[in-house]
């Protein structure tokens, strides 16, 4: 019987020490599994950021690949948006069909197949020196010009005509161009002592010196550029058909010297009046390089980033600035005089304009710019925002679209009629717009996206956007 409880009091010992053992065992690789967890968890949670940003990314990518190649239009197709990647397969494949096509002018030894009808002539030479006038085939004009001093001596019969000095200049008259003749009198004068002198009429001052182009060709030449939006190389052709070729370099020259003359006491004329008395001006800015001036050292140097501004006061005038730097002390210089609208964007150079950083606004807008928000730079947000293929931008882009939509159809009535059609009819949308815009905002201000910036954009500006509800006269964008 002893031996009978010893066994058993030495089995249970022995399951005792066998179960601890299994519970250690379970208990370790219990720890193990919650270390896994944690592991995986982390694991998933970097994998997530990750993937976020990668996909932001490729957001990014993809608009910097369409502002270069892609037109900057902001027309959005429905059946685009819905079939997306069907129409961009079809763009590719009708773009490299265009590849294929320039590659037909290689042969098959890699040599550039030749064109029909070219020829190994060598191409005739262009003149080169001054161009005489005279052999043009075009209308002439004379104009005789005497001296009223000498000609008071012709008819005390102390001088005589002798001849003419003349010079060419080429200018334009309903009709054509025409080769206007200056012909100045030369006279022959016999003093007391019976000597005698040769004398000529003085040339009558120029637009610019030893230039061949006179007054109306300048005049003809500037109202079809800017007049009319005709490129200098049409201008080009169109007097090479007419038998008086004239190089679009040289009318490059002209247009600067004119600009750089006539135009800037008329541009300073302009801007006065626009700082003066205009009811709201719009500006916006654009980023361009500029070539360095080459040194003596002819070192290579980078291109400089410079800033254009346009300014256009209530339609009438337009005004073109460039400045090294986009800076809140060249906007002020810009600006400096000047009260009443100004419709630019979000940058943060223009709020010098509004108020100083360090004063708080004034109730009042009295003596001080009001700011108006563009709804095209708005609009441009959702654009972009829209390629992230979500359907909050692309609403957002519908509802923008029906404000300008109604806003068009009134365009042309008077500023009260339509500060009223707007207050009755377009406000609605516009503040509906805001409020949804608000509430999308909350779903996505904790992400990073287009989405997020757009969004934001709308609920920041939305005072300085509902400005246009102010005046008839101010306008969407």
């Amino acid at each position: 019987m002893n031996t009978h409880a010893v066994a058993m009091t030495e089995l249970v010992a022995i399951l005792d020490a066998r179960v601890a053992e299994l519970e250690a065992m379970l208990a370790a690789e219990r720890a193990a599994r919650a270390a896994d967890a944690e592991k995986i968890a982390t694991l998933t949670h970097e994998r997530d950021r990750l993937r976020a940003s990668h996909e932001r990314l490729r957001l990014e990518l993809e608009m910097l690949k369409r502002r270069i190649f892609v037109a900057k239009a902001e027309r959005v197709d429905t059946m685009q948006l819905e079939f997306e990647f069907a129409e961009k397969l079809r763009q590719l494949d009708v773009l490299a069909g265009t590849l294929s096509k320039a590659e037909e002018a290689i042969g098959a030894d890699g040599l550039t197949l030749t064109p029909p009808g070219s020829s190994d002539e060598e191409p005739k030479r262009r003149p080169t020196g001054r161009r005489d006038p005279k052999k043009l085939p075009i209308e002439e004009e004379r104009i005789e010009i005497p001296d009223p001093v000498f000609e008071e001596l012709v008819e005390k019969g102390l001088a005589k005509r002798i001849d003419f000095e003349e010079s060419c200049t080429i200018g334009y008259k309903r009709g054509g161009l025409r080769r206007i003749v200056t012909a100045r009198v030369k006279y022959q004068v016999i003093d007391a002592k019976g000597n005698t002198s040769v004398e000529t009429a003085p040339m009558p001052p120029r637009t610019f010196a030893r230039s061949l182009a006179a007054p109306s060709l300048l005049a003809h030449i500037l109202m079809l550029k800017y007049g009319m939006g005709m490129p200098l190389f049409r201008i080009e052709d169109s007097f090479t058909r007419d038998g008086c070729p004239i190089d679009r370099g040289t009318m490059c020259r002209w247009v600067e010297d004119a600009g750089a003359t006539c135009g800037a006491t008329v541009v300073q004329a302009m801007r006065s009046e626009a700082l003066a008395s205009a009811f709201c001006i719009a500006t916006d800015a654009t980023g361009v390089l500029v070539q360095p001036i080459r040194t003596h050292e002819k070192v290579r140097q980078p291109c400089r980033r410079g800033h254009y501004f346009v300014m256009i006061a209530d339609s009438d005038h337009v005004l073109f600035e460039y400045t090294a730097k986009e800076t809140s002390r060249v906007v002020r210089t810009m600006f400096e005089g000047y009260s009443g609208y100004v419709q630019a964007d979000a940058k943060s150079v223009y709020d010098i304009l509004f108020r100083d950083p360090t004063e708080k606004p004034p109730d009042d807008h009295e003596g001080q710019c009001i700011e108006v928000a563009c709804w095209c730079h708005l609009r441009r947000k959702y654009f972009e925002a829209a390629f992230a293929k979500s359907a909050a931008a692309r609403e957002g882009l519908a509802r923008i679209a029906r404000i300008f939509q109604l806003d068009a159809g009134w365009r042309h009535k008077p500023p009260a009629e339509i500060k009223r059609l707007r207050d009755a009819h377009l406000r609605p949308h516009a503040e509906a717009f805001f409020a949804w815009a608000a509430v999308e905002y909350e779903k996505v201000r904790h992400e990073r996206g287009l989405l997020r910036s757009a969004f934001g954009y709308a609920v920041r500006q939305k005072d300085a956007l509902l400005r246009v509800f102010d005046d008839g006269r101010l306008l969407l964008d």
